[in-house]
Order: structure tokens, then sequence, then C-alpha cells
């Protein structure tokens, strides 16, 4: 079919055969899900020279945030912008043969935007390419920028079907030819495939333009091009990210390592360099998008990613690949629970042949929840003159666990339940004592308890000597008292009479004996540090592992004070934020 379609039925199309076939459900379904999903928060304003006509452009991000009415609006150079068509690939389309495929109302492999006109293209979906139609000829030059959110690279060849792709080349310092980009998949522009851009002006024999020479021919990373290439694969570029998260580095409120894997698909060694920024400003159109409070403290290896210590570059042997683990650094993340952080991680290459920005973004998480583990005490100051140190032979472990709600508030505690409450709904939750869990189903709750305090003991932020909560780079002091008379008092005795704070009489009877007689009461300070950073190995710092420093001043145990410290450790083993407790138990 070599005849051109009359204007009633679209754009000139010059095809010698054509066969459309309908997109599926499933692929309809799989198409809005991916539109209608907010998954990332950077942006980035990416700016397309237009001209005149007909043009076809590629994101390699998303900008599903707006209407085509507000991405275009009647306004400076955008107002020149009266079409846009999106090309969605069918995987039986007949491969084109004379000229690609050109915009037709009608078949279901384009959608079309018409401004003050019919459309059925709501939005302009990431990794897609769009023909653009600008008011004038090829003569008038237009700029238009589209904010979107960048998504990481990817692309799907079709085989029998025309391929209308973008990639992610580099642009600094001069665009790589088509020959140098696809020398590691050359079916690309072997000879007897077809390469098509568009140039502007209208459609017809000189636009889209094939191109001749892929030797010379320079790739526009901001442009999209039809390929008739008798090829399936996911080619996009000749270095490669794999990424354990197909949304980017994205961290929410509770990761803390994403994996990504470089493969470096070249005969040539390669030196990647890792760079971070800001994301651009949030667009005002429409109103209510998610502000941003500030770049991610992105970390690898631990150490920050801005920093000049070698960790923004990577080199990769020929045809090799390399995992890199990224990470955060939560305590510096010091926003309202739930504020978005997001940044850009770009990828250049020492050929000058890629430029991946990756969206990179994380949300203050919460310490709410149930927290055990472990102080451990390494040194005791010791009370005796001549003994030189304070180091213990071994470590001793003292258990902690520790509940922060919802408030924000956290309680140290002697011992919790994990199990049905005894409450109306029978919730599952956490209390403090074993009757406020349903009769009849203690058997299935969890206990957990600390031998080194009395039983039943809450201690909060308020009363003499405790201050602080748990949050990484802060304080939090706890004191427990235990009067000269409880059991657990270690001068207390029950069976001995030298240690039992009784005055034993002939007759049997016996009468309670003063404080500073035969028992002490004693004042256990303990003051938890919490490390903004994570030990070196520790993973899931600050959103599943907190830890930091631990000290302790115990009065009353010897006539001055003596103080010992260590590390500590604990781990959420609940997100549970309220917890059923009674009175404070800590005269």
């Amino acid at each position: 079919m070599n005849s051109l379609l009359s204007p009633a039925q679209g754009p000139v199309s010059r095809l010698r055969r054509l066969s459309l076939v309908p997109i599926s459900v499933h692929q309809w379904f799989l198409l809005l899900f991916f539109m209608g999903t907010v998954a990332h928060a950077q942006w980035k304003n990416e700016t397309y020279a237009l001209k005149g006509g007909w043009n076809a452009i590629y994101l390699h991000g998303e900008a599903t945030h707006a209407t085509l009415d507000e991405l275009f609006p009647n306004s400076g150079d955008a107002a020149n912008v009266l079409e846009v068509w999106r090309w969605n690939p069918a995987p039986d389309q007949v491969q084109f043969t004379s000229t690609p495929l050109l915009p037709a109302p009608g078949p279901p492999e384009w959608n079309v935007w018409v401004r003050g006109g019919a459309s059925n293209l709501a939005n302009m979906a990431g990794q897609a390419g769009y023909l653009i139609k600008c008011s004038g000829t090829a003569a008038n030059s237009y700029s238009v920028s589209i904010p979107q959110r960048p998504l990481p690279p990817s692309a799907t060849w079709v085989r029998h079907g025309a391929n209308l792709l973008g990639f992610p080349a580099k642009t600094a310092g001069g665009n790589p030819k088509f020959s140098t980009y696809f020398a590691t998949f050359p079916a690309a522009i072997a000879a007897n495939t077809k390469i098509f851009k568009y140039i502007g002006g209208d459609l017809g024999p000189n636009n889209p333009l094939q191109i001749f020479s892929p030797v010379t021919e320079t790739l526009d990373r901001n442009q999209a091009y039809w390929f008739s290439a008798e090829v399936v694969g996911d080619f996009y570029a000749p270095l490669e990210i794999s990424l354990s998260n197909p949304d980017g580095l994205d961290f929410g409120r509770t990761a803390s390592v994403i994996t990504a894997s470089l493969r470096n698909r070249t005969a040539a060694t390669v030196t990647i360099t890792l760079t971070e920024s800001p994301s651009g400003a949030v667009p005002s159109v429409p109103a209510g998008l998610t502000p941003i409070e500030a770049a991610v403290p992105l970390t690898r290896g631990g150490l920050p990613i801005s920093a000049g210590n070698g960790n923004h570059t990577v080199v990769i042997a020929p045809q090799s690949s390399v995992e890199l683990d990224f990470g955060i650094n939560r305590g510096l993340m010091t926003g309202a629970t739930g504020a978005l952080y997001a940044s850009l991680l770009k990828f250049t290459d020492s050929s000058s042949l890629i430029d991946i920005d990756l969206p990179v973004r994380a949300n203050v998480g919460s310490l709410t929840g149930l927290w055990i583990g472990e102080a451990s005490v390494t040194n005791v100051v010791s009370k005796v003159a001549t003994s030189p140190g304070s180091t213990t032979a071994r470590p001793y472990p003292l258990r902690m666990i520790v509940h922060v709600d919802d408030s924000g508030k956290a309680r140290l505690l002697s011992q919790v339940f994990l199990g049905t409450l005894n409450e109306a709904g029978d919730p599952q939750g956490l209390c403090v004592q074993e009757s406020q869990l349903k009769p009849g189903s203690k058997a299935s709750a969890l206990r957990f308890s600390v031998a080194h305090m009395p039983l039943d003991r809450t201690i909060d932020d308020t009363g003499s000597g405790n201050s602080g909560n748990v949050a990484l780079g802060a304080a939090m002091v706890r004191s427990l008292f235990l009067d000269y008379r409880e059991g657990t008092n270690p001068f207390v005795h029950l069976y001995h009479p030298d240690h039992d704070n009784k005055d034993a009489r002939p007759d049997g009877t016996s009468t309670p004996k003063a404080e500073g007689v035969e028992s002490f009461s004693v004042t256990r300070q303990c003051t938890f540090d919490f490390a903004s950073t994570a030990p070196p190995g520790v993973t899931g710092w600050g959103t599943q592992v907190i830890g930091g420093t631990y000290s302790e001043i115990l009065t009353g145990l010897h006539k001055e004070a003596i103080q010992v410290s260590g590390t500590f450790e604990l781990r959420r083993v609940s997100e549970i934020g309220s917890i059923t407790t009674t009175t404070v138990v800590n005269p």
C-alpha cells in the first residue's frame, strides 16, 4: 500500500502492509496500572527542542502527575504544541517496510491528545516515545520543558513490529555516534534494518527521514527513533544497571540497603562516575504534590557518595559486572515522620556513552514499636585504689526492653506480653501484665522479661532523673529505683537474719529496720546515647536496628557512685505503637 490515506483517515501513512492487532485486556490493565501508579517523587525538568510540524521525543521519566493541558498550557512555546501521540507497541505488529507507522486515529497502537479537541491520552507515561505536532513549519523552533519523575532505564524491542525508542545517551561533551552506542547490539543498526528520525515539517517523504549512516549520525537522548530491527531484547545502553528495587533507589521508611548491578557490555574497561544531586523543584501545577524536605543522605560502603573519598567512581572490566550496595544515613534525616527526601544519582562513564539518572527517595521513618536487645558492659570504674584501668575481663550482657508509643514516648520495661488483649474485639497488642491478656489465649502469647529489673516496672520520661526519648543522635536517660526493702535489692536476703531488714525478738515477733541498717536503697541511672550512623557491617540502622553507647551510674551499692559503660543494640520486634500499661511503678 503505497498510496496516501485521505485526510479523513488521518495523517499520511505510507505502508506496504499493516496488520492492526488490538491490545489485549491484560496489556491495557498493565498500561493503566503503571500510568496510574505514582512511585517516585524526584523531579527533573527536561527541555525538548521542537520544530514546527512533526517531532518525536522520548521521555526517560514519567509525567503522569499532570494532564496534557497542564503540561502544555496556552502560554509561551508550549502553546505551539497542538497534538501529542503516544505509540503503544503491539507484539504481533507487522514490521513496516517502506516508512514507519505514522499516526492515524482509531488503531489501538496510538493514543492522542489534541489541543481543544477530543482526546484519549490522559497523561505522559515514562520510558515511552511520543510524536508531537507543533504549529508552523520546520523553520520554527520551540523550547518546551516537561517536568517529570526520572525512571530507571528500560527498553523492549518488538520483533516484527515498529519500535519507537529513545536511549539514555550522554550529551555533555558531544553525543555518541549510533555505530559506537550500538556496537554491542549491532542488530539494531544492521544493513537490513531501517532507522528514521523526525526533523519537523509536514509528514511526507522527508519527515520522518531515514538514517543511512550510523557511523556519522549522532544519538540525541531526547529524540525517539523508529527502528525496524528484526530482533528482540531489552537493550537500552552498552552499560546496563539492574536494581533489586525496580522503582529505583527507593528506601521508603524502612529499607536500609539497595543493590545495583552494573554490567559492562563493551570490550573496554570503563570507569563509572556516581554523582548525587538534589531533586528539581516540585511542579506548582497541579497543586498539592508532595514537598521534598532535602536530598537523600546516600551512602556506599557506609561513606557518603558526595565525599571526596573515591567512593564516587567504579571501574568495570570488559564484559563484566559489579554489584554496588547503597545505603542511607537516616541520622541526617531530621524532618518530621513521613517527610520525603529525594534526589538523583547520575551514572556517567569514561567512554562518554551514557547519562543515566536513577531516582533516589526515602521517607523519615518512625521508631514506634517494641525494641528488644542488650547492653554489653565492658568497663567498670574500680573503687580499689590499686586497681588500674576499667576494662572488664569479658563483656557482661544486660537485656533491655524499650517501647516507643505513637506519640514518641519511650518506656523502659521489665516485661512485656505480645498477644490477644482482654479488650473488646480481641485485638492483638502489647501489655505489661499477664492479667491484661485475654483468658484462654495466653498459650499463644509471647512474654519477654528482664532479669536484672524488678517486675512490673514501666519507666518513661517523667519522674526524677528521667529525660529524652528514642531518637538517632540523641540521649535517653531512665532511672531505676530499688527500695531498700524490695526483694530484688541486692542487700536483701529473705532467709538471712542479718539481711532481711527485720529486728527479730525472742518471742518470735519482729519490727522492721530503717534504711541503712541492713540494706540500702539503690538507684541505677541508665543512659542510652543513640548513634546517628551504623557500626561497620550493620544494616537496617535507624529502621530495624538502633544502638550506641550505654552508661550507668549506680548509687547506694558503695559509698561512692559506681560507673559502668559499654555499648547497646536494640532490634525492632513489633511496630505496634500502643501498649496497655499501668501506673508507673518507680518510686
